[in-house]
């Protein structure tokens, strides 16, 4: 056997057994909330530490070798946060189990200062407690029920196949080769972001935005330039006091608020159309919900049965913008990416789909249900390159994680990175394998149970508000992809895909 200690726990393990799971001390007691595994006390000098070594950008690296060198959970303390980290699925299951019935999240407080200084009212992102809740389950009648979903595929759908057309033009005017047999190096990831804004519009507003056209509106580069600033700046102001920044007039307060800005200018002017188209149909008798009713989007079915104030949807339509951009675009170009360097895997999804959408008759719905390693190609690309680095909880009671007392409304964030790519959770955790997924016991995966081991959308009443939009985006692109393109990868650029 080997012995290992961690701190002041040394436990004897047998080789070939897991050793992520810290057992109780000899005294058999459970250890101090003090006593967890900590990265420094200093929550300044850690903040300096996490911009001298360029942290922020390698979030998830650094989680990962913090979790290797002091075990499955530490305390974290940088600028004005504090939190404890944790990654195995027993734990956050514990940890989700006493999120209480209005869970708390990390407010991300560079956000709600913008709203308050700009005097705009908060979406759901940014809210707790009751007010959080009613406004949650007005949006889940829209973006999560099944019922929404079956509204909103077709236009997803739409702009799926649309964006394949797309491409295949580009592939017959600028590949290499004989016809018919054409292929063409690319670099996805403009056409991909296009293609998010494209498809979000097209759900939220009701609308097409023309961003496959040959010259595609300087209007909506902009907002996607926006939505990359907003969100590459957001991480290192969460641990600063954004009302000194303010104050102070700081460079990085100053980008962040301006991006928000020109996200909330771009969503004006489309909720400002759809408040006209809503108008228009009124007058000739049309109603949201109504049964044979045009599909108007979620902007529409909102404003429709006017259950929330013309401020709030503005402010959940403008959150539900911004965070459908890249959260999408980039699962899909890393799902091409292992796609291309995959042939076995992408041969067997392809072959599936193709079986699936010849019995569907045209219905994607049908074709995506007959296909499930679509869904575990998702799952797959999301844990190996989670979007999210973390998925945090306040619990509403004192608990116990790896045997250490955790104390009520202590924020407890589970570590999507280092989950994903653990090999105490997932068998052989590099290999691209979405049939790990399946709907039986799951092959791939260790560990006691199968649950908390997926988590990009978070989880619960809490989970990610526009989670069935962006997995019927992504499936329905990556099925149409497979049905039209053979994909490979580049050797020499790691970025480029041949079709």
């Amino acid at each position: 056997c080997v012995c290992v200690c961690v701190g002041c726990v040394c436990v004897c393990v047998k080789r070939g057994e897991s050793t992520g799971v810290r057992k109780r001390g000899v005294d058999g007691r459970v250890r101090s909330f003090e006593e967890i595994p900590h990265t420094g006390r200093n929550g300044w000098v850690n903040l300096v530490k996490f911009f001298r070594e360029d942290r922020f950008r390698h979030l998830h690296k650094h989680m990962e070798r913090t979790f290797n060198a002091l075990g499955p959970i530490y305390r974290e303390h940088v600028g004005t946060q504090s939190s404890v980290n944790i990654m195995l699925p027993s734990d956050i299951g514990e940890l989700f189990r006493a999120e209480g019935l209005h869970p708390r999240r990390m407010t991300l407080q560079p956000w709600a200062t913008h709203r308050e200084i700009r005097q705009h009212s908060k979406g759901v992102f940014l809210k707790n407690g009751e007010e959080w809740r009613a406004d949650r389950l007005l949006l889940n009648k829209e973006v999560m029920m099944t019922s929404a979903v079956k509204c909103f595929l077709p236009l997803l759908d739409e702009v799926a196949r649309d964006f394949c057309r797309m491409l295949r033009v580009r592939v017959d005017r600028e590949g290499r080769g004989e016809e018919r047999k054409r292929s063409l190096t690319l670099d996805p990831s403009p056409d991909l972001f296009r293609f998010a804004l494209e498809a979000s519009c097209h759900v939220i507003y009701g609308e097409r935005i023309g961003l496959f056209s040959s010259s595609p509106s300087m209007e909506s580069q902009k907002f996607i330039w926006a939505v990359e600033e907003m969100l590459a700046t957001t991480p290192p102001l969460l641990y600063l006091p954004p009302r000194l920044l303010l104050r102070v007039r700081a460079p990085l307060w100053t980008k962040h608020a301006s991006a928000w800005d020109h996200i909330f200018s771009h969503a004006e002017a489309r909720i400002q159309r759809g408040y006209q188209r809503l108008s228009s149909s009124k007058g000739l008798g049309s109603k949201a919900g109504a049964p044979g009713a045009q599909y108007t989007g979620v902007l529409g079915q909102l404003m429709g049965k006017g259950q929330l104030s013309l401020d709030l949807i503005k402010a959940n339509i403008t959150e539900l913008m911004a965070g459908g951009v890249d959260t999408t675009a980039v699962p899909l170009q890393f799902a091409l990416f292992e796609l291309g360097r995959n042939p076995e895997v992408q041969e067997m999804v392809r072959q599936q789909v193709r079986a699936s959408w010849a019995q569907a008759g045209g219905d994607p719905q049908k074709a995506l249900q007959g296909a499930p390693l679509l869904k575990g190609t998702v799952k797959e690309i999301l844990r190996l390159y989670p979007v999210g680095t973390t998925v945090q909880r306040y619990p509403i009671k004192d608990i116990v994680l790896q045997n250490y007392h955790i104390p009520a409304g202590t924020m407890v964030q589970a570590c999507l990175y280092p989950l994903g790519r653990s090999a105490e959770v997932f068998e052989d955790p590099l290999r691209f394998h979405p049939g790990r997924w399946g709907t039986s016991k799951e092959e791939g995966q260790r560990g006691e149970g199968t649950g908390f081991r997926s988590l990009a959308f978070g989880f619960g009443a809490r989970q990610c508000v526009g989670r069935r939009i962006a997995e019927n985006e992504m499936q329905l692109l990556l099925m149409h992809i497979l049905l039209s393109f053979h994909l490979s990868t580049h050797r020499e650029e790691s970025r480029a895909i041949n079709i």
